[in-house]
């Protein structure tokens, strides 16, 4: 993906039915059925095939977002982490 460095690819994928591309796939597919309505046309048994495809272009920027906040989670953590690495003594241990 365009808007992912390359060191976001040793990070795994996201599944496939996740929050994010279930709930834009959805949207999307209301979308069509909105724009169904709007245009005065049978709801569900017009643009079937319009249907799939907003349905489907929805899931896809879902699943794209869900994997752009998974890399940029990562990486807060990966700095965390290296900071309290190089900062042990602003981490002591509880009861030491």
């Amino acid at each position: 993906m365009a808007f992912l460095p390359d060191e976001s690819r040793s990070l795994p994928p996201p599944r496939l039915l996740n929050k994010g591309s279930t709930s834009l796939g959805l949207a999307g597919w209301l979308a069509a059925l909105l724009d169904n309505s709007f245009n005065q046309r049978p709801i569900l048994r017009a643009g079937v095939h319009r249907q799939i495809l907003f349905a489907t272009v929805g899931w896809f920027v879902g699943y794209c977002f869900v994997k752009r906040t998974e890399y940029v989670h990562a990486k807060v953590d990966r700095e965390l982490f290296e900071y309290i690495r190089h900062h042990p003594e602003d981490f002591k241990e509880a009861g030491t």
